[in-house]
This record gives C-alpha cells, structure tokens and sequence, in this order.
C-alpha cells in the first residue's frame, strides 16, 4: 500500500482543501501517513499570502525530499498558482497543481509517477467559474468539522494576493452544503464552521441565495448541534443575521470581523470598504442585539504609510471595542500587490514593536472577556484529544472560550454543560 503524507500552511480554508484531498487518497486505498514519517508520496498545500508563507513552502517541500529522495513532491494551491515559474525552478519538485484542479489531484499524481518530468497542472483563473466540488466523506477529529461554502474573491483590498491566486467569487450550491452536514451529522460531528475567501458575499453569483437562507436551511438538521461563522467583513453582516445569532440557539454567538486598521487614511490605502465609524456602529447595533457575543479581529500593524498616530488610532480603537481576541500581524510587502510599490514602507523594527504592543493589548482584552462569565454556566464542545499539557479535555464555548474540564474519556466530542471558574489565567468548567 503506497503512503502519502501532506502539509497544510495557511487558512481553514486550505485546512478544508487538504483533507477533500486526503479524502480522494483514503478512497483509492493509499494509506496517509504524518508528514514526519517516510513516505511515497509528499503533498503541499501552500500559502502565499505573505513573502513567509512562501518561504516556508519552498523549505517544507525541500524537507520532504530529504526525508525520501526517491518520492514524489507534490506542490498545491495559492502558491503555485500566483508564480508556478518559480515552484517550477525548485529542484526536489516534481508535480505542480494551483488552486483549481485540486479534486484531480490523484489523477495528476498517478500522471506524475510514470513521469520523467517535472508536470505542471496549474490553470488560469477564469471568469464566471462554478464551485470546484470535492466533498469530505470524514474529517481526522469528530469534533467540529470545517465546511467551505465559497470560493474567490472580488474585494482586492491592496496587500492581498488571494483575489490572484483564488480567483473570483463562486458559491457553492445549497443542496451540496446540505448534503455534506447532514452527512457529517449522522458521523458524529456536533458543530460545523462555515468558512470561505469571501464568507460574507456567499450566494452573491446565485440568484436568491445568501448566506442567512443557507444558515436556516442548515439550523433543523438532525444531530447538528452548533454553526460556527469563520471570519466575515463587518459590512457583510445584516441585520437579518444579527437577529438570527440572537435567537438561534444553535449559531454560535462569536463574529470573526477584520479590523485591519484603527485609521481612516490606512483603511482607504488598504482599499477596504468601510470607514472607522462604520466599523464602530457595526459592532454597537451587534452587541445592542447580542450582549454576550465574541468579537474576534485581523489587525495589520506597520502597512506603508503607518505614521505613530495613525498606529495609536488602531490601538485606541481596539481598546474601545474591547474584542475578545484578536490576530495580530505585521504586514509583509507581497510582489504583484499594489501595496508593495507603495512608499513609505515601515521599518521591520517599527512593525515588531507596533505588533509586540497589540499582542499586550489583546492578552489583557482577552481576560476581561473571559472574566464576565465566571460562575456562569455554559456549554462546552469537547474534544476528542485531551490538551496535552495540563491532560484535560478542553473545548470551545459557543462564544469561543477555551475552558479545561477534568473529566472522563466518555465525554470527548460531547456537548456539556459547566460551571466556570478561573484559575491561573485558564476557564476551569466543573461538570458539578
């Protein structure tokens, strides 16, 4: 039985493509092994989102080739498929596949071992493309499963190469989400998240379909216990979806809303498609509805331009909407951006300590979130694999917590209610 082994950098959405990929090799009998071990056949599903993620493609797939000369190295996704010249120019290389063309990823790697040559796979972005459908029979954990829904990009905000690399926006089509949760549901999987390139805009490039008929068509499916919403633009959340966090039991009270930037100039440099004060009056008329919620954020420090005042205009901002967690990165010139020619590009060292300031910010805005709910009772979804440090189960909290629960094996991948307590900057969940 031949083995394959495969490694994801970058987004859920990447996470998403690799196992449908992993779920092709299962299906012809192949036997998929960790990456650190030998094996046959070496996938890479790349990020090129920033100068780094391409580095570190380049590096794991040199890796893979020093684990086994006599393998096949096989380069997927955003990375070959903004510059697949230069996947081409490394040596251990041998197959070569974009972001399209992924569900024939078998095909192309059995083309690829009876081949002498380097094969290239990638395919040009063209417009008014459907949803590439390469369902998932399973998923490694039983706990929450990752659903991609949509596809592309048309926003182009100016740091970002992934309208490039995905192309536009293609929606999935409803019955085939459908299917694929019930599918999941009747497996065990208890929560699913909803993700995509451009969450917000699915259903755009269908005629009546958005992403709150899609939400209530999922809600009275049989064993599915929770929705979860990946990341979604701030400008993209109606009021109709507000309403239907607040009264859903099962959707999950936590948004995921990129900030980016506390300044109207960096916003409109950016190209992102709202002001301060839209962001602002989003975030009041959710929680004026949903009290309780979780407001995550992006935050990109030291973007060209990025004067200290317009720095301390994000961190104020930040601490005003009081989110509760946040993702914090410097930002990365990406050639083929309009933001890489830009001028005034920020010193690595302003960006570190910009970036190291934030990170204190958003640790101390973490905590006081989690502190409002000691000694409240909330659900917990536990995991399979206990945390391996402390050796508890852990699981999220419908408004993404992280809470520890010292209890039995019998209770992985099951929905529980706890009592909250707070010990060494951790949420303990007693069962009692």
């Amino acid at each position: 039985m031949k083995r394959v082994a495969f490694y994801t950098l970058g987004c859920k959405v990447n996470r998403y493509d690799t196992e449908a990929m992993i779920a092709q090799f299962e299906e012809a009998g192949y036997q998929i092994v960790d990456f650190e071990q030998q094996a046959a056949i070496y996938i890479i599903n790349t990020c090129t989102v920033t100068k780094q993620g391409a580095s570190k493609s380049r590096k794991i797939t040199r890796r893979a080739k020093r684990r086994n000369p006599d393998a096949l190295v096989a380069v997927v996704g955003c990375y070959p498929q903004v510059d697949p010249e230069q996947v081409l120019e490394i040596a251990e290389v041998d197959l070569v596949v974009g972001t399209k063309g992924r569900s024939k990823i078998l095909e192309f790697v059995e083309q690829a071992i009876n081949s002498k040559d380097q094969l290239n796979f990638v395919q040009e972005m063209n417009e008014g493309e459907d949803f590439e459908e390469a369902p998932i029979q399973n998923f490694t954990e039983r706990t929450r499963a990752t659903i991609k829904i949509q596809e592309g990009c048309n926003q182009f905000c100016s740091y970002c190469i992934i309208p490039y690399a995905r192309g536009s926006l293609r929606s999935r089509e409803l019955e085939d989400v459908m299917a694929e949760v019930e599918r999941l549901a009747k497996h065990g999987f208890k929560e699913v998240v909803l993700t995509g390139i451009h969450l917000g805009e699915y259903g755009a490039d269908k005629e009546n379909l958005d992403l709150v008929k899609l939400i209530k068509e999922l809600l009275p499916i049989t064993g599915l216990e929770r929705i979860r919403l990946s990341s979604i633009e701030g400008t993209e959340v109606s009021q109709e979806l507000i309403q239907l966090i607040a009264e859903a039991d099962k959707l999950c009270r936590h948004l995921h809303l990129p900030l980016q930037s506390g300044s109207d100039k960096i916003l409109t440099a950016m190209n992102r498609p709202y002001q301060v004060t839209d962001f602002k009056e989003m975030v009041a008329r959710i929680r004026a509805q949903v009290p309780e919620i979780a407001i995550t954020t992006d935050v990109i420090v030291g973007f060209p331009g990025e004067s200290e005042a317009d720095f301390e205009e994000t961190y104020q901002l930040m601490k005003k909407l009081k989110f509760s967690d946040a993702h914090i990165f410097k930002y990365s010139k990406r050639e083929g951006t309009p933001a890489a020619s830009f001028e005034e590009q920020v010193h690595s060292k302003v960006k570190k300590k910009r970036s190291k300031k934030l990170r204190g910010l958003t640790a101390e805005l973490a905590l006081n979130y989690q502190q409002q709910f000691i000694d409240q009772r909330l659900k917990v979804l536990l995991e399979e694999s206990p945390d391996y440090k402390t050796g508890l189960l852990t699981g999220l909290t419908d408004n993404y917590l992280r809470v520890f629960v010292d209890g039995t094996d019998d209770l992985a991948g099951q929905l529980v209610e706890v009592k909250l307590k707070e010990k060494e900057g951790r949420l303990i969940g007693s069962l009692e």
